[in-house]
């Protein structure tokens, strides 16, 4: 978010979680099951983001008549476990223009605490969001749309992800950058690209570069380890290193979609932060960015 600022540095250690799916929309357990286990867990913080491509909702995002229910039963969740954990109230919000935007205005009839922008989908010209090229559904999906839409070349595919990344932090106003090189998801089983290539880090430099512009904090992403398709969380270590030269904020995130996963690889992120020279964790609060030490 653009107006953010370091307001205040906490020295007391912190276990928080932004990125939690429920039941409504990918995730396996209900907000509290969500709750009850991240109090179990030691989590002082939570923070629900349901998936959302408002106002054209699809495929396992929040359904149109479920947005109210859903910021009802947070808010609620909010009172009753008010004396245990902060709890806070957000969405996963998708970047397909131009159908749909991470944008606090477009957001604005459900006033969230904040929100993620995250790009899983790319515009391929079509006139309906459901049929865009999903990049991580699955490895079927992404070799069948590189083939379909980009005759094969995967280069071409991931410099048009991260240029839809860096238009989605120029043009939206949002807080945490999800996932931010989610196009290597299915890359360490099934490679179809090298990651040590000048063109793709160049991208990751310019990327970097947006982030930092765009004054949001970047989430360390764990979910990819939790479902099994990488052992490293995202960011890569590479693109870490030039978010942190970039003086990006950092925050841990699970991208949890089960209760018992809401820290997993936690410790694993934590020191890799540590390893690139992070000192400082963040997370976003009433338009502003929180820092408290590692």
């Amino acid at each position: 978010m653009k107006d953010f600022v370091d307001l205040k540095k906490d020295s007391n250690s912190l276990k928080v979680n932004f990125h939690t799916h429920s039941t409504f929309c990918d995730g396996k357990n209900t907000p509290e099951e969500n709750v009850i286990s991240a109090i179990k867990k030691g989590f002082k913080i939570l923070g629900f983001s349901s998936h959302s491509t408002w106002p054209f909702p699809f495929g396992d995002s929040i359904k149109k008549d479920e947005f109210e229910k859903y910021i009802q039963e947070i808010n609620s969740l909010k009172q009753k476990y008010a004396d245990q954990i902060e709890i806070f109230c957000g969405f996963e919000a998708d970047y397909i223009p131009p159908f749909c935007k991470p944008d606090f205005d477009a957001y604005k009839k459900f006033s969230p605490d904040f929100l993620i922008g995250s790009v899983h989908y790319l515009y391929n010209g079509e006139n309906s969001p459901e049929k865009t090229m999903p990049v991580d559904w699955s490895t079927e999906k992404l070799f069948e749309g590189i083939k379909s839409i980009y005759a094969g070349d995967a280069k071409k595919m991931i410099c048009r992800y991260f240029e839809s990344e860096r238009k989605m932090l120029s043009e939206c106003n949002f807080s945490i950058i999800g996932h931010a090189d989610l196009v290597r998801k299915f890359n360490q089983k099934n490679p179809f690209f090298n990651e040590n290539e000048n063109w793709y880090k160049n991208e990751l430099k310019e990327t970097a570069k947006s982030i930092s512009r765009a004054g949001i904090i970047c989430e360390i992403n764990t979910g990819a380890i939790s479902r099994g398709f990488l052992t490293l969380p995202y960011p890569s270590e590479y693109f870490l290193t030039l978010l942190h030269e970039q003086n990006v904020p950092i925050m841990l995130s699970s991208d949890s979609h089960a209760a018992e996963t809401l820290d997993c690889a936690f410790e694993q992120a934590t020191a890799l932060a540590k390893k690139i020279g992070y000192t400082e964790l963040a997370y976003p609060k009433n338009k502003n960015i929180i820092t408290y030490k590692i």
